[in-house]
C-alpha cells in the first residue's frame, strides 16, 4: 500500500507513545542484565537458557502489532490495510539479522555468567566503537571529530578495565574464565554493533516506507529467528531436561526459580519493544542517549543489590565512557541539527507522511 495513503499519527500521541516506551526502556535496561545475574548468582549455569530468555518472550510484541493494524484498519479510508508489510526479500534479511542475534545473546549470556554486571555493562559500552566502526564499512557513515573521539575514549575505558581485570573476578571463578567471559563480552558488543547498520542498510534497500507496524514485523521475525537458533542449542546441550533439576538446587527456592526465568524473558522483552518504539517515537540519538544515562544507574543497582566491587578503575572506565556517550551524542546531535537546517520543505513533508503507524 502507498505510504502516503496511511494515517498519520497525531504529534500528542507521539509524546504518549514516547513516555511508555521510555518507561519500557528504562525497565529493560537497568533490570534484564540484573535479573540474568541473579539467576547466575543463585545456583543458575545453563548459558543456553539465558541465551533464550532474551528473545523467547517475542509473542508479546503481538499486542502493539495488533493494536497499530486496527489503528491503521480503522483510519483508512478504502478500509484495505495489508495484514504484512514485509516483503519476502527483507523476511529473508531479516532472519540472518536473527542468527546474529543469537550469537549476540549466547556471547552476552556467557559474559554475564563470569562478570560481575557493572564490568558487562562497561563493556557492553564499547559497542557504540563497533556501531561506528562497522557504519562506516557498511552504510557509509562519516567520522567526525566528536566520533573519532567518542571511539578513543570507548577503547581507553575497555583498556583500563582490561589491565585490571583481575581486581573483580567473582570469588570462586578461575582467572581463564573470568578471561574468557571479558571476551565473550565484548563479542557481544562487536557483534551488535555489527547488526545495527546491516538494519540500517535493510532499511535503506526496502523501497517502502519504515512505520512502526513494520518495525514491529522486523522485530517478531528476528526474536523468532534468535529463538529458534538458542532452542536448538539447548536440545543438544540438553537444558530443557535440566530445567527441572536446577530449580530444585536453586538458592532461592524452586518457585523463585520460575519467576526469576519468567520475569528475565518479560523484561528483556520490555528493553526491546522500548528501544525501537523510543526510535520511532523520537529517533535513535534520544534512543541511546536513555541507554547511556541509564547505564551509571545499572552500575549503581549490581553495587548495592549484588555488594559488587566498585573499583577505582571501573569508576575511571565509566567516567570515560560517558565522556565517549556525549561526546558522540552531541556530534550526532549537530550533524542532525545541520541536517535539518539544509532539508528542503518538499523532503520534510515526505518524512512526515513516512511517520505512521
Amino acid at each position: 500500500m502507498d505510504s502516503k495513503m496511511e494515517p498519520q499519527v497525531s504529534s500528542r500521541m507521539k509524546k504518549i507513545l514516547l513516555i511508555i516506551n521510555s518507561i519500557f526502556l528504562a525497565v529493560g535496561t537497568c533490570g534484564a542484565p540484573l535479573i540474568m545475574r541473579l539467576y547466575f548468582i543463585k545456583g543458575g549455569k545453563r548459558i543456553w537458557l539465558s541465551c533464550w530468555l532474551q528473545t523467547v518472550a517475542w509473542p508479546i510484541n503481538f499486542i502493539p502489532l495488533v493494536i497499530s493494524y486496527l489503528y491503521r484498519r480503522k483510519n483508512n479510508n478504502n478500509n484495505s490495510s495489508k495484514l504484512i508489510l514485509m516483503t519476502p526479500r527483507i523476511f529473508m534479511a531479516t532472519i540472518g539479522i536473527g542468527i546474529l542475534q543469537g550469537c549476540v545473546n549466547y556471547s552476552y549470556a556467557y559474559g554475564l555468567a563470569k562478570l560481575p554486571v557493572s564490568t558487562s555493562g562497561l563493556l557492553s559500552s564499547t559497542q557504540l566503537v563497533f556501531t561506528a566502526f562497522f557504519a562506516f564499512i557498511i552504510v557509509r557513515l562519516k567520522f567526525t571529530s566528536y566520533s573519532v573521539n567518542s571511539v578513543f575514549l570507548l577503547t581507553i575505558g575497555a583498556v583500563v578495565l582490561a589491565l585490571h581485570s583481575g581486581s573483580d573476578r567473582p570469588e570462586g571463578e578461575s582467572k581463564k574464565l573470568y578471561i574468557l567471559g571479558f571476551i565473550m563480552t565484548l563479542a557481544a558488543a562487536a557483534l551488535a554493533g555489527l547488526i545495527f547498520p546491516l538494519v540500517e542498510l535493510i532499511y535503506k534497500k526496502a523501497q517502502q516506507a519504515i512505520t512502526y507496524t513494520f518495525v514491529l514485523e522486523f522485530q517478531i521475525v528476528y526474536c523468532f529467528v534468535a529463538t529458534l537458533f538458542s532452542t536448538i542449542g539447548m536440545i543438544i546441550n540438553n537444558d530443557f531436561q535440566a530445567i527441572s533439576g536446577e530449580a530444585k538446587t536453586f538458592e532461592l527456592g524452586e518457585g523463585r526459580y520460575y519467576v526469576v526465568i519468567i520475569l528475565s524473558a518479560i523484561i528483556w522483552q520490555f528493553y526491546s519493544l522500548g528501544s525501537i518504539g523510543v526510535i520511532y517515537s523520537a529517533s535513535s540519538l534520544v534512543c541511546g542517549i536513555l541507554i547511556s544515562v541509564l547505564l551509571p544507574l545499572t552500575e549503581v543497582l549490581a553495587v548495592i543489590l549484588y555488594r559488587e566491587n566498585f573499583s577505582a578503575e571501573k569508576g575511571i572506565s565509566l567516567a570515560l565512557s560517558l565522556w565517549g556517550f556525549v561526546s558522540y551524542f552531541y556530534g550526532d546531535y549537530k550533524a542532525n541539527n545541520k541536517r535539518k537546517n539544509n532539508q528542503s520543505p518538499e523532503i520534510e513533508t515526505i518524512d512526515k507522511i513516512n511517520c505512521t503507524p
